[in-house]
């Protein structure tokens, strides 16, 4: 079982959304100096447990067996969590602090993100938390982190960094919020303020919180719910975004002396289906070149919606080459289990 699944971009040491190893369980600190405020808030701080078809893409990466937690953020069972633990999922199982499980479905999944959204059956009798204002949190700011369990499952932790955030796996979060020291218990867990309020929902474990170029240190990265605002209602209303699905390519990208290197391709991708291997060299898009992970992303994206064709300028065995790629959306190839677009 693949529990608080979790990940870091650029190969920084931790564990990414499409890998589905398990973390090392930790006890968190003993005793209590929660402030009223964020301890009338862990109430709220759900467990969030999935099943996934094994015939499903990402079973194999993530998991036919996922666990995690999640935030309540209405009077009518509605969660918001981390997408990879309901993504594909065909059971969704929600426990409150009592200790009470209810069946949940899956109400939307915003794979640019990364937040997902499931409702119980019945509603849970709790105090939602309500959405703070996460552009508060600076360097240094205290909150405190939180997963099913009150008290003993919430870690006080500071801001080690506010910062872009590229993950291998096409994901970019331009203003993701960084805390030390790690939390054992990451995947969906809450980031909430000392007055209460709801600041992120954990996504992954790194290695490096302190930023590039500090002293390796382990801590999390939150999304920040200000990410979330703009696009609640849509989500809400309709499980997913209407604007055109940005352009996929189902490569899992890393920095390694200064170039970017494939470290894998999803299986039936357009990459994959491109021939494009695991350790080629990828130097250009479109004819511009690459600075970074983040500068791939966002050249990717800018090449127009989900079906484009780009060209890439690659590199395999000291031998350059071009390759034109038709795009495909991510959501289809994952959603269904079959080809993508």
């Amino acid at each position: 079982m693949a529990r608080g699944l979790n990940g870091s971009a650029n190969g920084s040491g931790g564990h990414g959304p499409e890998d589905g190893r398990e973390p090392v369980e930790a006890r968190l600190p003993g005793g209590s100096s929660v402030p009223p405020a964020v301890a009338a808030a862990l109430p709220a701080v759900v467990g969030v447990r999935t099943t996934v078809p094994k015939d499903r893409r990402s079973a194999q990466t993530l998991g036919t067996e996922r666990e995690g937690h999640g935030a309540l953020i209405d009077n009518d069972g509605l969660v918001l969590t981390i997408g990879y633990l309901i993504m594909e999922a065909d059971t969704v199982t929600v426990t409150d602090i009592d200790g009470i499980d209810r069946p949940a479905e899956i109400v939307g999944y915003d794979y640019e993100s990364g937040f997902g959204l499931v409702r119980t059956a019945r509603p849970i009798r709790m105090k939602p938390l309500v959405f703070g204002d996460s552009d508060d949190l600076e360097l240094r700011s205290e909150a405190w982190v939180a997963g099913l369990g009150g008290e003993k499952a919430a870690l006080k932790v500071k801001v080690a960094g506010r910062r872009e955030f590229a993950g291998y796996w096409e994901y970019l979060l331009d203003n993701a919020i960084f805390t030390v020291p790690a939390y054992p218990l990451w995947g969906g867990s809450a980031l909430i303020g000392l007055d209460g309020s709801l600041l992120g929902i954990g996504s992954l474990l790194v290695q490096e919180a302190l930023g590039p170029g500090a002293p390796a240190f382990p801590g999390n990265m939150y999304v920040p719910i200000n990410r979330l605002k703009p696009i609640f209602s849509e989500l809400l209303a309709f499980g997913k975004l209407s604007s055109p699905a940005r352009p996929w390519l189902g490569l899992y990208t890393v920095e390694h002396m200064g170039q970017l290197v494939i470290g894998g391709v999803s299986e039936g991708g357009p990459a994959d289906r491109a021939g494009l291997q695991r350790n080629d060299i990828l130097h250009a898009l479109n004819g511009e070149a690459l600075d970074d992970v983040a500068d791939f992303y966002r050249k990717l994206w800018a090449s127009g919606p989900a079906g484009t064709a780009v060209t890439l300028h690659m590199e395999r065995d000291n031998d350059t080459f071009d390759v034109t790629v038709r795009t495909g959306d991510r959501s289809r190839y994952l959603g269904t289990g079959t080809s993508a677009s």
